[in-house]
């Protein structure tokens, strides 16, 4: 297969759904002989509700600064799959895509069940970084952690950045079952470091580690004056659990001062990023996430309020991702996404009444490209919220020079 038809073949793996279990990939890690390919390189292995792809920013940055090959793998991606894999900051290849997908399609042709695209990701990611001279490999997980395909991987750290609810229908409906799941990761002998997190988050995860008899580390706040290259209050957390993390693996070669340069050069693509002084980016797709956003906006932005281009998946929580946004917009401009999952125009209609946005001037458009334009034809501050696959769509045509605009 070609890269085109590589990828085609992947996304056709959609249609076999999320299937939360290690039987496929720990088959797969042992046909393909990645457990003494895979000796020998450190693993930090991050799970959380928020700030998971932050914390993976953040430490990839220190140890490539610091002279350590990396091998980066998150989810999901903005604008090209290969974001989702890279070693040392440079994004998979296109041949080693096709070249791995072909290898690992031929495996599974007639498994049954057949992997999930995420376990087949998560492998063409292993085989990349084990097939180059990599040393630290830092996994994000999808969305859960006990079961969460990148469980079946042994780190040397495991990293806890926020709990909150989300994704319900699969990690149960309160933070107490939500933290068990992303306490999943936690494994014997393996030291734990954790954010901090809500009380009743905090006890799970606490006496899971106690039963373990891993040590369960809270980041060290790191000093005010330390600037981040990511805005925002929350991600000095951020940064310090991922500060944690990388000196827990590679003590050595890393300096305080290069550390302290490294988090204020570190980029996160979709995560208040701003873009030309006038638009700001972030997934911002559940509540704690909303929240944060409002709050860094207040903080870069006193004062001013945003023009909110704003679409969503139907399994969010769109009425609290509003309420907590509303307060720092004077309009919002309603889109679908790209999604079978989307949320509907009507539905966020509702969402926004039901957040007490009845009062607020609000248009619904068919595409992003229109909500661009009505937005760059107002005076305020742009923010593209809701869904990474709304801010992805909004990066791709901003950065294909499809959309300016310019302060006024």
């Amino acid at each position: 297969m070609n890269y085109q038809e590589s990828i085609d073949w992947l996304y056709g793996t959609q249609t076999f759904g999320i299937k939360l279990g290690l039987e496929n990939v720990n088959r797969l890690i042992s046909e393909l002989g990645l457990i003494d390919q895979l000796a020998g390189r450190k693993v930090i292995h991050v799970a959380g509700t928020n700030g998971k792809g932050s914390v993976c920013a953040f430490s990839d940055r220190i140890l490539r600064d610091g002279g350590i090959k990396t091998g980066l793998f998150t989810s999901p991606h903005l604008i090209t799959f290969r974001e989702r894999i890279q070693i040392s900051g440079e994004m998979i290849s296109e041949e080693a895509v096709a070249s791995g997908l072909t290898q690992i399609r031929d495996m599974i042709n007639d498994w049954d069940p057949h992997p999930t695209f995420f376990e087949i990701t998560l492998i063409l990611a292993l085989l990349y970084f084990c097939a180059d001279s990599t040393e630290i490999i830092i996994l994000e997980t999808g969305m859960g952690g006990r079961l969460d395909a990148t469980s079946a991987i042994q780190p040397n750290v495991s990293v806890i950045t926020s709990i909150a609810l989300d994704h319900q229908q699969w990690l149960g409906e309160t933070i107490r079952e939500i933290a068990a799941e992303k306490a999943g990761i936690l494994k014997p002998n393996v030291p734990v470091v954790v954010a901090d997190i809500h009380p009743d988050a905090r006890d799970v995860v606490g006496r899971k580690a106690l039963a373990l008899g891993i040590p369960y580390i809270e980041a060290h706040p790191l000093p005010d004056d330390w600037k981040m290259g990511l805005p925002g209050p929350h991600q000095k957390e951020n940064a310090a659990l991922a500060v944690e993390a990388v000196c827990r693996v590679e003590g050595e070669r890393l300096t305080r001062d290069g550390i302290q340069e490294s988090l204020a050069k570190t980029t996160w693509p979709g995560r208040f990023q701003i873009i030309s002084d006038r638009i700001v980016l972030d997934g911002a797709h559940n509540p704690d996430a909303a929240e944060a956003v409002a709050k860094t906006w207040k903080s870069e932005f006193p004062g001013e309020k945003a023009t909110l281009i704003f679409g969503a998946a139907e399994d969010k929580d769109v009425a609290s991702v509003l309420a907590f946004l509303l307060p720092i917009v004077d309009s919002v401009i309603l889109v679908p996404i790209k999604s079978e999952r989307r949320f509907s125009p009507e539905a966020m209609k509702a969402a926004l009444r039901k957040a007490g946005g009845e009062g607020i001037e609000t248009t619904e458009l068919g595409t992003v490209a229109e909500a661009l334009e009505l937005a760059g034809e107002k005076k305020s501050r742009i923010l593209i919220a809701g869904s990474l696959f709304l801010v992805g769509e909004a990066l791709s045509l901003i950065s294909n020079g499809d959309f300016e605009v310019s302060l006024q």
